[in-house]
């Protein structure tokens, strides 16, 4: 009788004292759950489909078909230096869209409604999925920047400033999968997720820096360019491999991945905490 109650009630008294949970017990936890997420990918390889195919394809589609039209015939190797390091951008917010479907799916297979009766931080949940999800982003840039060796990607500065702007996408994207993740929270369905994330991806990808140069277009589009925070972390990271000025660039790409995870980290475990 009395285990029973033990059994029954230490969650609940876990759930209403999560602040107590140490350092070191939280980061057990969100290793314990980083590697839970990565026995799902090794049992689903098909969930790396997205983070091998998408940079190949996107890579050899933008390249040949935009190229020669941007830098002329014949200088894709150009564009090549161009689009590469606009593409890691990009890379970022698809990866992180994946999360927010894959947090609205846990939700509706009942796994998260089991993880939210342990004894353990709530953030810790999120933040392994965040960790696994950087490591898949990794994968998908480590691939496109092969793909842009072999058609022709050159560096300017130097390895360092190469892993710094790879670096830099890190810390935008999984700043990013902090909005996914609370969308995903939000919205009933993965579908759901999925269509309200398109809406917000392509006037972002299309409206910056990534594919083409922005003097081309019209005054009022030149103007969201200068403000789109993908713009500022693609010419930061073309500048860091191809040369150029980075501190404004960088420092602005730092501040909105600041802004955006003290803003939505916090509302998203919140919402997590309380969702039925």
């Amino acid at each position: 009788m009395s285990a029973a109650v033990i059994t029954t009630t230490a969650p609940t008294k876990a759930q209403h004292h999560e602040g107590r949970i140490g350092v070191r017990a939280n980061l057990r936890h969100i290793g314990a759950l980083a590697r839970r997420n990565m026995l799902q990918i090794k049992e689903d390889p098909e969930s790396m489909f997205d983070a091998v195919l998408m940079p190949i394809i996107f890579t050899l589609l933008f390249v040949f078909v935009f190229g020669g039209a941007i830098s002329g015939k014949g200088h894709q190797q150009e564009y090549v230096n161009y689009v590469i390091p606009g593409l890691m951008a990009m890379m970022g917010m698809n990866i992180a869209m994946a999360v927010g479907t894959g947090v609205n799916q846990d939700f509706s297979t009942g796994v998260m409604d089991r993880f939210r009766t342990m004894p353990i931080a709530r953030s810790s949940v999120l933040i392994a999925k965040i960790i696994v999800e950087i490591g898949r982003m990794l994968v998908a840039t480590t691939i496109l920047l092969i793909m842009g060796f072999i058609l022709g990607l050159s560096i300017s500065t130097s390895v360092f400033h190469l892993l710094a702007a790879v670096a830099l996408s890190m810390v935008f994207g999984a700043s990013l999968m902090w909005i996914f993740i609370l969308l995903g929270l939000t919205m009933k369905t993965a579908q759901a997720v999925q269509g309200v994330a398109m809406l917000v991806l392509m006037p972002l990808q299309f409206g910056s820096s990534i594919f083409a140069p922005t003097t081309t277009m019209p005054g009022w589009l030149q103007s969201f360019t200068d403000v789109n925070p993908l713009s500022n972390l693609a010419d930061s990271a073309r500048n860091l491999m191809n040369g150029g000025p980075v501190a404004h660039s960088v420092l602005i790409t730092l501040a909105w991945a600041v802004g955006i995870t003290v803003v939505t980290a916090p509302l998203a475990v919140r919402k997590f905490r309380n969702k039925t």
